[in-house]
Parts: C-alpha cells; structure tokens; sequence
C-alpha cells in the first residue's frame, strides 16, 4: 500500500506542475515579453481562466500526503516553514495580480497588478525548484550539532541560507548554490511550457517570436542539465544507484530527454498541440527521475545520526490507509469531473472569451 499511496501522490503532484506550470510559465513570458495591452491581456487570460481549477491539485496532493504520509508531512511543513510562508505570499499576490488588472482600465493601475502576476509567476516557479533542490540534497533531520540531535529524529527547521552557501554542509539552508541551479531549471521549464501554452490557446501577436523564445530557452535548459547531472553527484554520490539495479526507471530520464531534444524542432513543428505534449514529457520526466532515484526515501538525511524519511517509516496506519483509499477515490473522481468539464467549456483558443471584467 505504501507504493500505491505514494504512486498515486507522485501522479497528482506532477499533475499540479504540469496544470499549473504553464500558469507560472504564462506569468514569467507575460513580464519579460508581453508589450502591448491586447498581448498582456490575452497572455493573463490564458493564465486567469485556468489558474483555480490548476490549484486544486496542490490542494489534492496536500491533503492526501497528509492521510497516508502524516509524519513526512508534519515534518516537511514545519521544516520548511518559512520558504511555505514566502510561497502562499506569491500564490496570493499572483492571484489577485490576475483577479484585479481588468477591474479598472486605468495604466497605473494595471501596470502594477501585471508585475505582481509576472514577478510572483518567477518567483513561484524559482522556489518549488528549490524545493525539489531541497529534497534531492537532504535536509539536516534532527537538527544534529556537534553530533547531537536537537530534536526528534523526524523534524527539521531550515534557514533561508547558511554562512557557507554550500549544499554540502551538514546544515544546509534552502538556499545554496546547487538549489538555485535546480531552481533556474525549473524557471526556464516552466517559462518554455507557458510560452508553448500561450501558443496553443491564444492568438497573441508575440506568439511567433515565442518560438524562438522556445528554442534559446531549450539551449539554456540543456546546459543546466548538463552541469545538475554532474553537481548531483558531488553531493550525492550514490544518485543513479536505482538507476542501475532496476534498469526500467531509465523510462523517466527518457521522458525528459524526449521533451527536451524534441523542443529543439520547435521551429519546424507545424500543430501547436506537439511543443505544448513535449514540454509536458520535460516536466513530467524530471520530476518522475527525481523521485526514481530516491525510491524509497522521500527526504534524505545529511547526517549520519538519524535516518532519512522514506515511504515505510512515514506512513500511517493500516487503517488509516484503508480510510484514506475510500476518500480519495470520492476526491480523484470529483477532480477528474471538475478538470474534464473545466477542459472542455474552455476548449480551442481562448481570445474572445470573457474574463475579468
């Protein structure tokens, strides 16, 4: 059960950075590319009529890591308690960045609700890429010092960053120099699935030019990979260990290389369904070979004192499994509904629709 449970997590949550991905992407294209009001208008659109239904994922995955996972969940949300403080902040200023820039027609006034969307969208898409920085590195369980535990084996409280800046150090802080590297990673992911979103459901006049956006973006994606993969195992030497002994999760590097060679062609692909698929497959990949080569630990330990949290000493009852199963099927199916009817009222390009007036 506990493979099923986290299987089905996983799924959800990258169906949250996949959804909700090319908002953040939509916002980070709207700030550095949109110029003109019909642009900057249609650009929000394809971000505000999708945004709260995208959300419900996070809300999903949150909720049902807290049934069949409570201990990782109370350790991550009070370990991480102030980059989650800085995160609702963004999601809240992207919201109402989106909500009030059509409620008055005057330029100030628009002006500065389209920087709250643009900068909070980056800013968004920087932090959960640090997060995963966060997970793959480890965080320093039990607070140990001196070879001491400070507290509970399972707990952990994290600076924003420590003196030494370094991913390395027993006691890392959120930010170091390898969590910004997955942290750009992620900006210019999301940045290449939103401009592919933009592409597909609007008829803006920058979307020409978003292609090669795309395309140079993609250049500076493969090198950030590049440079990941090999920083990845300095710190953790034993990162593609799952990789060797079960030969089949190379289908998720797959995944990702897929998206990311095929996103190189995106000059010569005529439907603009197939850019959109191939930057899916880059999220999709990523965050699927970032959890195959952790299996079964979901939050390593950077001390050799207390154990790293996995799947088997996080998990809750027997009974509280068989509970969870009954809910989640009720939630999966009113998800699924609300997603498919969602999808289909807001099919084809989405220009002429009303929004935010």
């Amino acid at each position: 059960m506990e493979v099923f449970w986290y299987s089905i997590i996983a799924v959800i949550l990258a169906m949250f950075f996949i959804l909700d991905g090319y908002d953040f992407g939509a916002g980070i294209i709207h700030l550095f590319f949109a110029k003109t009001e019909k642009d900057k208008e249609v650009i929000a659109k394809s971000a505000g009529l999708f945004w709260d239904s995208n959300e419900v994922w996070l809300v999903a995955g949150g909720g049902m890591l807290f049934m069949a996972f409570p201990t990782f969940y109370a350790s991550v949300f009070s370990g991480f308690y102030l980059p989650l403080i800085i995160v609702l902040w963004l999601i809240i200023f992207r919201a109402i960045g989106l909500e009030f820039r059509s409620q008055f027609k005057f330029p100030m006034w628009r002006a500065i609700w389209d920087k709250s969307f643009g900068i909070s969208s980056l800013l968004l898409a920087l932090f959960f890429g640090m997060a995963l920085g966060n997970v793959v590195r480890g965080v320093n369980l039990g607070g140990v010092e001196n070879g001491i535990s400070q507290y509970e084996s399972q707990y952990f409280f994290l600076p924003l960053w420590n003196s030494s800046f370094s991913p390395l150090s027993e006691t890392p802080g959120v930010i170091d120099w390898f969590t910004i590297i997955i942290g750009l990673i992620s900006v210019l992911t999301l940045a290449i699935h939103g401009a592919n979103w933009i592409i597909l459901k609007t008829n803006s006049t920058i979307n020409a030019r978003l292609k090669s956006v795309v395309f140079y973006s993609n250049i500076g994606l493969l090198m950030l990979t590049i440079l990941s993969l090999s920083v990845w195992q300095t710190i953790n030497p034993n990162a593609l260990d799952n990789f060797m002994s079960k030969p089949y999760l190379m289908v998720f590097p797959l995944l990702y290389f897929t998206g990311l060679i095929g996103l190189f062609f995106i000059k010569k692909i005529k439907k603009d369904l197939y850019p959109f698929l191939l930057s899916t497959l880059l999220i999709l990949g990523g965050i699927t070979s970032s959890l195959a080569s952790l299996f079964p630990v979901i939050l390593p330990s950077t001390n050799s004192i207390n154990e790293s949290l996995t799947i088997y000493n996080t998990v809750t009852s027997a009974y509280g499994l068989s509970v969870a199963f009954y809910w989640a099927i009720v939630g999966i199916i009113l998800i699924v509904i609300y997603f498919i009817i969602q999808k289909r009222m807001m099919a084809g390009k989405i220009d002429n629709m009303d929004y935010g007036h």
